[in-house]
């Protein structure tokens, strides 16, 4: 009886499925919509996705608080953990 969403996400196919299914996660335990992803890298032994989130929708959109979030992952597309890295407004820029 097993659970296909507690299998690897690397047994489901490409890295695009890879980064699909550690996203998809993400959402489940978080309960937050992922904006975007904005990094996909090796971290060691596995890999770390940046997923951004809007923590507090705003009006207008340009006000909205977001999060950015380190999501990592092993080798074999084991889910590791997250944890939040930084928080900003959707319209201010990086220095």
């Amino acid at each position: 009886m097993g659970d296909e969403g507690a299998a690897p996400a690397a047994e489901r196919g490409s890295p695009a499925d890879l980064l699909r299914a550690t996203r998809d996660l993400f959402e489940q335990l978080t309960e937050k919509d992922v904006d975007s992803v904005s990094a996909f890298t090796k971290d060691g032994d596995g890999w770390a996705l940046l997923v951004e989130v809007v923590e507090l929708e705003r009006v207008p959109d340009t006000t909205s608080l977001m999060a950015t979030y380190r999501v990592r992952i092993d080798a074999h597309g084991g889910f590791l953990g997250y944890e939040q890295i930084r928080r900003y407004a959707r319209g201010q820029a990086d220095r």
